[in-house]
């Protein structure tokens, strides 16, 4: 059986805090310095490097990777729908 992942665009950060339901989400890019900075982890993570935030519409933390890939495949995992936020 093979899922799509649609991406939407042009949802604003306010629209998205608004649909929930527990079916939509958004990926955030990060540094790693910044993801050390914002979660609770144990600053085990080598500098410079991209961690790919996978978000709840609601801003709720589902996952972090090092990868877009596996952050899209989270979201797959869980039925979510990835949105693009500007």
């Amino acid at each position: 059986m093979e899922q799509k992942i649609e991406v939407k665009k042009d949802i604003s950060t306010d629209e998205l805090e608004q649909l929930g339901g527990g079916e939509l989400a958004y990926i955030k890019t990060l540094s790693s310095e910044e993801a050390n900075e914002i979660y609770p982890l144990d600053d085990s993570l080598p500098e410079g490097i991209s961690i790919y935030a996978l978000h709840a519409a609601d801003g709720t933390q589902n996952a972090l990777t090092d990868s877009m890939q596996a952050a899209l495949g989270q979201a797959l995992d869980d039925e979510l729908e990835v949105a693009s936020v500007h």
